[in-house]
């Protein structure tokens, strides 16, 4: 199973692929309908943008609100996650001395924006500490809980976290969070595809989220899901033509400020309707199992090796990603090294005074993956201590 699907990608075979989580990888089948799409565009350039663009975009927003279960009104196609929140960050009438309350578990990019927001308006971002290892939900919501203060306006927050791969508890979170009447904000980029999704449920008012990390689509394909009652306080990112520039009449609000964003290659977004036909027809759902059982054995393995996980709960686990603690070093060199060495592409990272290792298990890796990291690791390990 794992080598049929294998020889649906273009992935290089010499290589041990253990990191999907940092851009994914697109299956040939996805990979054809764009370049079909855009082979398309580029016979008649005016048509497709200038006559076909609303009906494209719509079909594509459709399937993927489908697939995401929310109403296809309340969601936006965007780059990539970062381009969504920044929407978001940008569009809030946050004041001096506002707090924008987060982890000190999300990603480094996020916290960047936050902090370059805040600081433009006088606010502060507050970054709670979960400490690691990560033994329960419970840990999670009592350390955000214990950072709040009558001066926090906005809860952000991962699904599932970047750098830690921890899977944080949503439900709980919104709960708690919409009765102190914050707003919500909701880094989504690993979870499309690699957990069951009904956004419209989850009761946010704002969820961004990739299509090309776990949904396997073409690289640069995010959203945007807002809920009604929050869509008056989204501005567009990009000034552009807005509703005066569409034939047709009758688009949400949110998709008419937000769509057109001037002349720009869209193939990505309308072949994200073929990842979802990729990702239904191979039962996805049952290949998500199996990457969970053989990260399940990865984790075991590296734990014997002296890497403790991050999360120590399978409750904060995410399914096909697992973080470890790893021996202080130099993390972007040996991440080199494994790589040119081994044929091991598995990243390593800084993380608050420490070096993380992230193992990401998609439908294409086998043991023999796995095994091969561990063989490197028997190698490298005791090194970085000499």
């Amino acid at each position: 199973m794992p080598q049929e699907l294998r020889s649906l990608f273009l992935l290089r075979p010499e290589v041990a692929f253990l990191n999907h989580g940092s851009f994914g990888a697109c299956p040939r089948p996805v990979l054809e309908a764009y370049q079909a799409w855009q082979r398309e565009l580029e016979a008649e350039p005016v048509e497709f943008l200038g006559r076909r663009f609303e009906a494209l975009m719509a079909q594509a927003r459709t399937d993927l609100a489908h697939f995401l279960g929310a109403d296809p009104a309340h969601l936006v196609l965007v780059p990539n996650a970062t381009t969504a929140l920044n929407t978001v960050a940008k569009s809030l009438d946050l004041e001096p001395g506002d707090e924008v309350l987060a982890s000190d578990h999300e990603y480094g990019a996020v916290d960047r924006m936050w902090k370059h927001i805040c600081s433009e308006k006088g606010a502060r971002y507050v970054q709670a500490e979960i400490p690691v290892p990560v033994r329960s939900k419970e840990a999670i919501v009592e350390a955000l809980k214990a950072q709040a203060s009558a001066r926090t306006r906005v809860l952000c927050f991962s699904h599932i976290t970047s750098p830690t791969a921890l899977r944080f508890p949503v439900e709980e979170l919104v709960t708690w969070a919409k009765g102190k009447d914050l707003v919500v904000v909701i880094d989504g980029a690993h979870a499309p595809g690699q957990i069951p999704l009904h956004v419209e449920a989850l009761g946010t008012d704002f969820y961004a989220g990739n299509c090309h990390k776990w949904l396997m689509a073409p690289k640069g394909v995010g959203f945007l899901y807002a809920r009604p009652q929050a869509q008056p306080l989204l501005k567009p990112l990009v000034i552009s033509w807005g509703p005066e520039i569409r034939e047709t009449s009758g688009a949400a609000p949110l998709v008419e400020e937000h769509e057109w964003q001037g002349t720009r290659d869209i193939a990505a977004y309308l072949a994200v309707s073929e990842a979802i036909r990729f990702w239904t027809e191979h039962g996805w759902p049952d290949v998500i199992a199996r990457c969970h059982a053989l990260l399940w054995e990865a984790c075991q393995g590296l734990a014997n090796q002296g890497l403790q996980p991050i999360a120590a709960d399978p409750a904060v686990s995410a399914p096909q990603m697992a973080s470890f603690m790893f021996p202080p070093c130099q993390p972007k060199d040996v991440q080199r090294r494994i790589f040119a060495r081994y044929g091991v592409e598995v990243p390593l990272m800084p993380w608050n005074g420490r070096v993380l290792l992230r193992v990401s298990i998609q439908g294409y890796n086998t043991w023999d993956d796995v095994e091969r990291l561990r063989q490197a690791l028997a190698e490298v390990l005791p090194q970085l201590g000499s």
